[in-house]
């Protein structure tokens, strides 16, 4: 149990210092992509209830035709900067319009991995934590 405790915090541990590593490359990359103008063919927002909760979340779904293709906006904020019609500012990369360069930045692969490893870091962490707790357990247990 002592062995299995040492190997997450050190599991932990790396992959903290990979995510630290990986937010500096995700943020200094310069991914490749061409501002375009696309139109605005439908936007609507859809919004999700917990049932358990109560609380709302809306995902906004906005379509734009592009040199004669129509793609799907990604990562729009909202929906009431793309009325139907109106003429707006994407960013096309790999087949792929996005609401702002934020969004293509965030579907490189390095981005990707970055939040795995964000996501993964919590994960550790969470057991890392529990096991030590656990193993503290058994050794006052043994003790007494």
């Amino acid at each position: 149990m002592k062995k299995l405790v040492i190997i997450l915090w050190i599991a932990f541990v790396v992959c903290v210092i990979a995510t630290v590593g990986l937010w500096f490359a995700m943020n200094n990359s310069n991914p490749e992509f061409e501002e375009v103008k696309a139109i605005v063919t439908s936007s609507e927002t859809k919004q999700v209830v917990n049932k358990k909760t109560g609380s709302r979340t809306n995902f906004y779904e906005v379509k734009v035709r592009y040199e004669g293709k129509e793609y799907e906006l990604k990562n729009p904020h909202n929906t009431y900067m793309y009325p139907e019609g109106k003429t707006v500012t994407a960013y096309l990369a790999n087949d792929k319009l996005y609401a702002n360069e934020e969004g293509v930045k965030t579907a490189t692969p390095v981005a990707i991995v970055y939040f795995v490893c964000l996501f993964g870091s919590f994960g550790l962490l969470m057991a890392a934590a529990m096991v030590t707790s656990k193993n503290a357990q058994n050794k006052r247990l043994k003790e007494e």
